[in-house]
């Protein structure tokens, strides 16, 4: 075969291999670009992180809450994760479910994988009073504040809580208020 016919079938096989070379990336790139999650407002994860009993992460996304969209509703629906999240440690102390208090307490201070490697340890019935403590006065605290921004709102929103929890006896501290919308 003569060299100039050569150097036409490489180029040809060239282009060949460049142009099925950039119909897979461009194949893998579609299959990269397919349905994704939504990112959802912090309240809304909020909710889920409370049915799922995860309250750290609640917390957190009732604070992301306050610092995206500060209000006295924003410092009450705080105020309120962490009175679920005692209302949940108080029932499962009077059932006796001191492993699931300590499940909690870890929970609480998760770092990580570095809980992998240098496990926190407490006694699950300290535990209760540590965190106990803490979210009374994180509680306090984040009461203080919305009571200075709007007090007559924060009462408003504290009967709708008093009604669900009423409405849900067994289970309030694992949602919120319909009324709220998360």
């Amino acid at each position: 075969m003569p060299k100039s016919s050569r150097m036409v079938h490489l180029s040809l096989l060239v282009l060949f291999l460049g142009w099925c070379l950039t119909g897979v990336s461009v194949s893998l790139a579609d299959v990269g670009d397919g349905p994704r999650a939504v990112p959802q407002p912090p309240l809304a994860r909020a909710k889920v992180y409370l049915a799922a009993g995860d309250y750290r992460r609640a917390v957190e996304a009732c604070q992301m809450n306050i610092d995206q969209s500060p209000s006295v509703e924003s410092y009450v629906y705080l105020i309120y994760v962490y009175h679920a999240l005692d209302g949940y440690l108080e029932s499962l102390a009077k059932r006796d479910e001191w492993v699931k208090v300590g499940q909690l307490s870890l929970s609480m201070v998760n770092r990580g994988t570095m809980d992998l490697v240098d496990p926190p340890d407490m006694l699950a019935r300290m535990a209760k009073e540590i965190l106990h403590e803490g979210i009374r006065q994180q509680y306090d605290v984040v009461a203080g504040m919305a009571n200075r921004l709007d007090k007559t709102r924060a009462d408003e929103l504290w009967l709708e809580v008093r009604a669900w929890e009423k409405a849900h006896p067994g289970n309030w501290w694992a949602g919120v208020p319909e009324s709220w919308q998360w």
